[in-house]
C-alpha cells in the first residue's frame, strides 16, 4: 500500500494535466496558435499516453489586388438602412492644400522645436506693464491673403489658370454647409450641392472653388452663423465692462459688454496640438503694437498679452492655414488692428472650449 499510493497520486496528477480520453469526454474545440502542438507524455511505469500533434494549416498570402478590391466593397448594412458615404474628417493626411504652396509660413513654424510659451514676454527695461509703447506702425500685409481650402490629394489644382472642376467628394463640413445654404442637408455631395458650394466659395475668396466642403469652408460657415447671436449659449460672461470672448470650439472672437456686442465675431486661430491655448478668465496686462516674439522671433503686430506669453495678435498668413498657433490667439491683421484700438489694459479675456483635434 505504501508503494502504490505515490504511484496513484502521480497518475492522478498526470490525468489532470493530460485530460481524459476523447472517447469519454467528447470533443472540445480548442484554438491553438499556428506554432503550438501537443507532444507525447510518458507517465511513470512505461504507460505511454499518445496525444496527436496538432498541425496548423498553412495560410496562403492574399494578393494585394484582392485586398484592395475587398476594402472598396461597402460594409453589410442592416435591412432598411442607407449606406453612408465615405467622408473625410478634415484632420487626416488625405486632405492637403488645394493649391500647392511653396514652403508655407505655418509649415516652417510647425517644424521648429518650440520653447515654453507660458513665459511672459521680454518687457523693455524701465517699462511698466501698464505702459503702452506705441513705436512704429506694424508692417502691413503686402497683398490680399488667400484662403486655401484643404481637399483630397487627387483634387489638388496644379494649374492655377485652369477652371476648377466640380468635386464629387463629400467633405467634413458637408452637412453644415448644406444646412447654411438651405440645401437638402443629407450630408452627401451631389451635382447641385457642388454648384451651390462653388458659388459660395467664389463669393468668399476660397480657393480652389471646387465645391468641396472642406474645413476652411466649414469654418467660414460657423463664423457667419455666429454673427446674429454669438453668445446664444451664454458661455461668455456678461459684465458691465468689456469682455473679449474667445470661443475655442468655433474658433471665433468677439467683444461684448452688458449683453451688447461691441465687436462682431471674427475668425481666429488658437494653439496647435501639444500647445493648446489655456482656458480661463484673464486680464490684458501689457500691450505692444509692433511686438516681436522673444521666444519664436516672429512678428506679433498689435500684441495684447493676457496670460504669460499668450496674446491676441495679428498674423500675415491665412488665418485658416496650419494646425494652429504656439498658444496665442491669432487674428487677421486688420481684425487685430481694430481690436488694438478698442481694448485697454485690464480688459477681461475669457477663453473656453476645445479646438477640434487638440
Amino acid at each position: 500500500m505504501n508503494r502504490t499510493l505515490p504511484a496513484l497520486l502521480i497518475g492522478a496528477s498526470l490525468l489532470t494535466f493530460v485530460g481524459v480520453p476523447a472517447a469519454v469526454a467528447g470533443p472540445i474545440p480548442v484554438a491553438h496558435p499556428a506554432s503550438a502542438g501537443l507532444q507525447s507524455v510518458v507517465p511513470p511505469g512505461g504507460a505511454r499516453a499518445s496525444v496527436a500533434r496538432l498541425a496548423a494549416p498553412r495560410l496562403q498570402p492574399v494578393p494585394q489586388a484582392a485586398r484592395a478590391a475587398a476594402a472598396a466593397q461597402p460594409l453589410p448594412q442592416m435591412p432598411g438602412t442607407k449606406p453612408k458615404p465615405r467622408m473625410h474628417d478634415g484632420a487626416g493626411p488625405e486632405l492637403v492644400p488645394g493649391i500647392p504652396l511653396h514652403r508655407p509660413f505655418q509649415r516652417q513654424q510647425e517644424l521648429q522645436r518650440l520653447p515654453d510659451r507660458a513665459l511672459p514676454p521680454n518687457i523693455p527695461h524701465g517699462t511698466s506693464p501698464g505702459h503702452l509703447p506705441q513705436g512704429p506702425e506694424p508692417k502691413r500685409p503686402t497683398g490680399p491673403v488667400r484662403h486655401i481650402e484643404l481637399v483630397p490629394r487627387s483634387e489638388v489644382q496644379h494649374d492655377p489658370s485652369a477652371a476648377p472642376r466640380c468635386s464629387r467628394s463629400t467633405g467634413p463640413a458637408q452637412q453644415a454647409v448644406e444646412d447654411y445654404l438651405e440645401l437638402e442637408a443629407d450630408g452627401q455631395q451631389s451635382a447641385g450641392d457642388c454648384r451651390a458650394i462653388q458659388e459660395f466659395q467664389q463669393e468668399n475668396s476660397i480657393e480652389p472653388a471646387t465645391g468641396f466642403a472642406g474645413p476652411v469652408t466649414g469654418a467660414l460657415v460657423r463664423l457667419l452663423q455666429a454673427q446674429k447671436d454669438p453668445n446664444h449659449d451664454e458661455q461668455c460672461p456678461n459684465r458691465n465692462e468689456r469682455v473679449v470672448c474667445v470661443d475655442l470650439n468655433r474658433q471665433i472672437v468677439w467683444v461684448q459688454q452688458d449683453g451688447e456686442v461691441l465687436f462682431q465675431p471674427v475668425a481666429m486661430r488658437s494653439g496647435r496640438p501639444a500647445m493648446e491655448t489655456r482656458t480661463g478668465t484673464y486680464r490684458i496686462y501689457w500691450k505692444n503694437k509692433n511686438h516681436t516674439s522673444s521666444l519664436y522671433h516672429t512678428p506679433m503686430p498689435f500684441a495684447q498679452f493676457f496670460d504669460g506669453g499668450e496674446a491676441l495678435h495679428g498674423v500675415y498668413d491665412d488665418i485658416y492655414a496650419g494646425s494652429g498657433s504656439h498658444g496665442c490667439i491669432n487674428l487677421a491683421w486688420a481684425d487685430a488692428q481694430k481690436l488694438w484700438g478698442m481694448l485697454q489694459k485690464n480688459d477681461i479675456v475669457h477663453v473656453w472650449g476645445r479646438k477640434t483635434g487638440v
